[in-house]
């Protein structure tokens, strides 16, 4: 079912949007990485806990780099254009080769939320995904005590599916998620829709 292009299907080509740029990872990104990734309000809805030093981002990029090699489902950077930094991750957290799905996870440096920036961001993973990888569905999820990264995915068209009820174990509990989904069928509007 799958055409991979010439560098694999998990190539993750640089993406640009009017205010990030989203690329691959390298080790020259620890410093950026634990900026943001030490701040605990950041980790509290994601599987990973704040980072307590920079060895700690320094494995984060290092484990990507590796992903990306080995072609395996992997994340972008995002990089703030006007100061040149990376204040995030956005990618694929899971792929189902035999139902045509991803999963696609985020995270954002706290000073940026409420921006608009991850939803700038989600909203061009979803259109690449769906013109230059032959994916059918795309997943996402989040904590229920996390509405705003509802909201995201609602602005970039994605549909509300339902409750899974202690789906994930995280922090020290289980927990309920909200999932999402956007089908290539219905991205076509969603695509022309403003960011806000």
């Amino acid at each position: 079912m799958f055409t991979p292009n010439e560098y694999g299907l998990f190539s993750m080509p640089t993406l640009e949007t009017p205010r990030l740029t989203l690329r691959r990872m390298t080790m020259k990104d620890a410093k950026d990485v634990f900026e943001y990734s030490r701040d605990a309000d950041v980790a509290r809805h994601v599987l990973w806990s704040a980072q307590k030093d920079i060895g700690e981002a320094k494995d984060y990029c290092r484990y990507m780099t590796r992903r990306y090699r080995a072609d395996e489902p992997s994340s972008w950077g995002i990089v703030d254009k006007k100061p040149g930094h990376l204040v995030g991750t956005i990618g694929y957290m899971n792929y189902d080769m035999d139902n045509a799905s991803v999963e696609i996870g985020y995270s954002l440096a706290k000073w940026l939320w409420n921006g608009g920036y991850m939803t700038e961001a989600l909203r061009r993973v979803i259109d690449y995904t769906f013109d230059a990888m032959d994916i059918n569905r795309i997943e996402a999820q989040h904590e229920l005590d996390n509405p705003a990264s509802g909201r995201v995915m609602e602005k970039c068209g994605m549909r509300k599916e339902g409750v899974l009820r202690q789906r994930l174990y995280n922090k020290g509990k289980f927990v309920d998620v909200a999932l999402y989904a956007i089908l290539k069928d219905d991205a076509r509007p969603a695509r022309r829709a403003p960011a806000r």
